[in-house]
């Protein structure tokens, strides 16, 4: 297809980016319902919560998946988000927890690449995938930046993301990936598919999932997410480049060793000294 003017594919870029960060966390509901059997990584920063001597950092608070089960442990708990949808829900699960629970949680909205906060934590969490959403080297340096702003002087960073899948990267964005049917926590029952499209100059894996209510087809709706796909050396050298020491780079989150066949990365870091 011929090129289109660099202004005008700029644009484009900007919204499908703006778009595929967002659309995902704008239905609070179905994001619950899809992550609900998802409690490895809940169980692995709890621990950590139970371990640290000061209060937590975490980018991405979202709906409180995590920070709620931090908070129960006992830990004091500040989270940064962009989804006005995902922290409503926190606030009123914040509502239905005990007071002392209650205290321990603040959020605040914003971008993580760019939110200040004032102060230092212990330790700094970015859970399930936060950091797909840094979608070029310029957002992963501001985002450390910021990282290493709020940063306790012995203070640790902890994150994972997933791995690169090759035959998610190879698939024909023409044809879809079908999967069973379940029940839509607003649209009943629902035939469900997926559109995987990557785009290997700017390593974004654009996934497309529509959702078509088999009580009333004609009102199929779909909802867009864009994740920056980040392999292993490159992360590990993103760090590096922005002063930071990997103290652990596990592949699951019982602390096993990186392996070929690992799915998720599981990284501590630490700020190096000047």
């Amino acid at each position: 297809r011929p090129l289109r003017p660099r202004a005008s594919r700029k644009k484009r870029e900007d919204h499908e980016l703006r778009v595929g960060a967002l659309a995902h966390f704008e239905d609070p509901a179905y994001y619950a319902q899809t992550y609900a059997r998802r409690s490895e990584d809940v169980a692995y920063y709890t621990e950590l919560a139970r371990r640290a001597r000061g209060p937590i950092l975490e980018y991405g608070i979202g709906s409180g998946r995590v920070a709620i089960p931090m908070a129960r442990a006992g830990a004091t708990v500040v989270g940064v988000d962009h989804s006005r949808p995902m922290l409503d829900v926190l606030a009123r699960k914040l509502a239905s927890e005990p007071p002392e629970v209650r205290a321990r949680v603040t959020s605040r909205f914003g971008d993580m690449r760019t939110k200040k906060l004032g102060r230092k934590f212990e330790l700094v969490v970015a859970p399930f995938n936060v950091l797909l959403h840094l979608y070029d080297r310029l957002d992963v340096e501001r985002f450390l930046a910021r990282v290493r702003e709020h940063l306790a002087p012995r203070g640790r960073f902890v994150m994972d993301l997933s791995m690169p899948m090759s035959e998610d990267l190879a698939r024909d964005p023409m044809r879809p990936h079908h999967a069973p049917r379940f029940r839509h926590p607003s649209a009943g029952v629902v035939r469900y598919r997926e559109h995987f499209d990557y785009d290997r100059a700017r390593q974004i894996l654009f996934v497309t999932m529509e959702m078509t209510p088999v009580a009333a087809p004609r009102e199929s709706f779909a909802v867009p997410l864009a994740h920056r796909q980040f392999f292993p050396r490159e992360w590990e050298a993103l760090l590096h480049y922005n002063g930071f020491a990997i103290e652990h780079f596990y592949g699951d989150f019982a602390r096993g060793p990186f392996e070929p066949q690992s799915e998720v990365m599981v990284i501590h870091a630490r700020a190096r000294k000047s």
